[in-house]
């Protein structure tokens, strides 16, 4: 497609979808009384949720527990996938699943080797997909956490 063509609506869903499921990397945003705070993270994807890892005394964690609710990142910033997602669970250590444990060691540092950490389960509610301004239109792809079949905006 050209630059100034966007992509039909069931492509962008299936770019989300894909990004979602092979990237690693992502831009985690998270805000609270002390105000918004942002890392870079790995991530994994486990059945309709994100999850991530990350100290458990974090800031990050902190603004979880307090709003329960965080914007992640998942591209560049040319072809970018905006996810706004609810806190699913925080999952102690001993607890997550091994499948999901040894996937998120394979793109980072173990949590199970280093004290302290906690999985974050982030659950997606609404998710932007774009890769410049031709794209704004029609750019939300999820919405309440379901995909839509037709762009919403």
């Amino acid at each position: 497609m050209s630059a100034d063509m966007p992509r039909p609506h069931a492509e962008r869903v299936a770019a989300a979808r894909l990004r979602l499921a092979q990237d690693f990397q992502m831009w985690l945003s998270t805000g609270g009384h002390a105000g918004p705070h942002l890392i870079p993270v790995a991530f994994v994807a486990d059945g309709d949720a994100l999850v991530t890892a990350t100290g458990e005394g974090s800031r990050t964690v902190r603004n979880l527990r307090e709003t329960g609710r965080a914007r992640l990142a998942v591209g560049t910033t040319a072809d970018v996938v905006m996810v706004d997602a609810a806190l699913d669970d925080l999952v102690p250590v001993p607890r997550v699943a091994t499948d999901v444990a040894d996937r998120f060691a394979a793109v980072s540092h173990d949590p199970r080797e280093r004290p302290g950490n906690v999985y974050i389960r982030l659950r997606p509610q609404r998710i932007q997909v774009w890769n410049g301004f031709h794209e704004f239109p029609g750019r939300t792809v999820m919405l309440k956490g379901d995909w839509l079949t037709e762009p919403a905006d």
